[in-house]
Formats: C-alpha cells, structure tokens, sequence
C-alpha cells in the first residue's frame, strides 16, 4: 500500500506539474523537433541545389567559346534557380567574360554587377576588378573607383590597387596615380609575374621601383 500511496503522490506531482508547465513544454519540444527537421531539410535543399547547379554549370561550359545566348541563357537559369549557391556566381562571372568575347559589354557589366550585388567577398572582389575595368574603357571614371570601394579580402587588395592607379592614370591624376600603384606593388609578392607590369606603370607615371630586398643569407 506504501507503494501505491507513493505512486498516487508522484502521479498527482506530474498532474500539478503538467497542469501549470505541460503546454510550454510541448511547444519548446515542438519547436526542437520542427527546428532539427528544418536543418535537415535545409541541408538536404542545399545538396540538392548544388547538385542541380553544378549539371547546369557543366551545361554552360561547354557552350562557352561556341554560342554566347546559350551562356548567357544558362547563366540566368542558374542565377534565378540557384541564385544561393557559388556556381551561380560562377556562371555570372563566366557569362561576363563570354559576353565581353562577344562586344555585348552591356551584358558583361551586367553579369559583373549581379555578382558584386549576391557574390561572397572574393567573388564579389573579381568581380569589382573586372567591372572597374569595362568602366575604365567608356572613361566612366568616377563610376569605375566607386565601384572599387570599399574592403576586399587581403588577398585582392594589391589587385584593387593596381586597377585604381590604371583609372587615376587615365584621368593623369599622376600623384595620386602613383600612390596607387606604390600600394599595388608593395602587396605583390617579388615571385609574382604581375610585379613585372606593376613596376612598369609605377615608371611611366613618374614613381621609383624600390629596390629588391637582398636575398636572405
């Protein structure tokens, strides 16, 4: 009988318990449960998109150098059905240049654009790059710096550089132009091949190329 009083005790605890928290209980448990099922299915949606991305991306491929409106198609396909994932910044950064190949620099601004507008940061950095540099080719200068603006990975820095001292250049901001260059220089490594250019437009707007660090002993 002891047994079953306590039984009765702990059944009439849960009751009292159950009566005052039960309902929040369940909605925190509901709300795991649907939480851990949207992860899942979130993560299911994000392989399934990257698998079907990657089928259109290949499709694209074999396009490039042979028909620009099927790029061009593929990469919008791309863009509107899997805009999230990195082959859709891919695609746009390849159908840019095709549409570059193929003198229609409306669409490669385009491109370049939706890339520095949905692209990660070095993506996004490319993309400034090249889209500064059709800006600089119609002397849209004041156009072509803004939209070198703002940060960049480390690793785009010296690029970013270089192709703001090529639009201070053309505006013969030659001071200025120089500084520019000077930075794009000094985050170049002395291995690398762009140096080479890099140096050469730091004479022809009047700078010094620094002297190489002596090799270490």
């Amino acid at each position: 009988m002891a047994f079953d009083h306590q039984e009765e005790e702990q059944l009439a605890s849960l009751k009292a318990w159950w009566a005052k928290y039960g309902n929040a209980a369940t909605w925190v448990l509901v709300a795991g449960l649907a939480a851990y099922s949207g992860w899942a299915g979130w993560q299911y949606y994000q392989r399934t998109q990257a698998v079907e991305a990657s089928a259109l991306y290949d499709e694209l491929q074999t396009s490039v150098g042979k028909d620009n409106a099927k790029v061009q198609r593929a990469a919008g396909d791309i863009e509107s059905r899997y805009g999230r994932t990195l082959y859709a910044q891919m695609a746009a950064l390849t159908a840019a240049k095709s549409a570059f190949d193929a003198n229609d620099l409306k669409t490669a601004k385009a491109k370049l654009q939706w890339v520095v507008e949905h692209g990660n940061d070095e993506y996004k950095a490319v993309a400034k790059i090249r889209l500064a540099g059709l800006l600089l080719d119609e002397k849209a200068y004041a156009d072509a710096l803004k939209t070198l603006d703002g940060d960049v990975p480390a690793q785009f820095k010296a690029a970013v550089s270089d192709r703001k001292g090529d639009v201070l250049a053309a505006q013969n901001k030659l001071a200025e132009a120089r500084a520019a260059y000077q930075a794009a220089l000094s985050g170049t490594d002395e291995k690398n091949p762009a140096r080479q250019l890099i140096e050469l437009k730091l004479e022809a707007v009047g700078g010094t190329v620094p002297e190489p660090k002596p090799a270490a002993a």
